[in-house]
């Protein structure tokens, strides 16, 4: 068994695995690991290069559109140690194409998909459960704490339905943030962040939403169990309507 090591980023990781797919025609008997610098560490280190990174990205691409976009989806999630389980991933997709997310039998391919959905699925949850709220000087702000790193996606859906808007998304638990202002996305880091006050336009409707929510709600009817299902507490937290709970 041939070990190898990688500095655990996604371009570290990718590019590892594009070198050993290309210099070895077993790569069953290659395992993969994240550097964790110690005394007696083995394995041969594989340097970053951008390049082959992107390369096999590409590779995948056009060989299973299907899997890139679940290695998409896995990336976001930032799961440490599974760097050989994404390189068995990776060599199955290349084999066989898009039928590998149903090889769900194969431990590396189960992994992968697993995390990928957990991600893919958090995704679709905060498009629809992000609150955006009016500043004092009109734009609007939306703060979030995600399982996983999905600012990034998140602001290209708005920029595409939010175009008149000038907002910001911030990501807590990253310290993370894009905006969206005059056609423009950016995206930056925040390590100090005070939440700026609302205007009273703001406040005004968050009351009423929250009487609203309040009002329409039937007791008889009312199931915790569903409702934490279909909108876990964790989110609760930046949801208007959910304060005082």
């Amino acid at each position: 068994m041939v070990k190898y090591l990688c500095d655990g980023t996604s371009d570290g990781t990718l590019s590892a695995i594009g070198l050993i797919l290309q210099e070895h025609s077993d790569p069953g008997l290659v395992t993969l690991s994240e550097r964790e610098d110690t005394l007696f560490e083995e394995g041969m280190f594989i340097a970053t290069d951008p390049l082959k990174a992107e390369d096999l990205f590409s590779r995948l691409k056009e060989k299973a559109p299907d899997a890139a976009r679940t290695l998409y989806f896995f990336m976001l999630a930032e799961q440490e140690g599974m760097a050989n389980s994404l390189l068995h991933y990776i060599e199955q997709a290349l084999q066989h194409g898009d039928k590998v997310n149903g090889y769900l039998t194969h431990p590396a391919v189960r992994d992968i998909v697993t995390v990928s959905r957990k991600a893919a699925r958090e995704l679709h949850r905060m498009k629809g459960l992000l609150r955006f709220e009016k500043l004092r000087d009109g734009a609007y702000l939306a703060q979030m704490e995600p399982d996983h790193n999905i600012i990034q996606p998140l602001a290209y859906h708005f920029s595409r339905r939010l175009r008149a808007q000038h907002w910001f998304l911030y990501d807590r638990k990253r310290r993370t943030a894009s905006s969206w202002n005059k056609g423009e996305l950016r995206f930056g880091t925040i390590e100090q962040f005070t939440t700026p006050a609302l205007s009273e336009d703001e406040k005004e409707v968050q009351a009423m939403w929250q009487a609203f929510f309040k009002t329409i709600a039937i007791p008889d009817r009312k199931n915790p169990r569903l409702q934490k299902s279909n909108m876990p507490m964790k989110y609760w937290k930046y949801l208007t309507e959910k304060q005082g709970e």
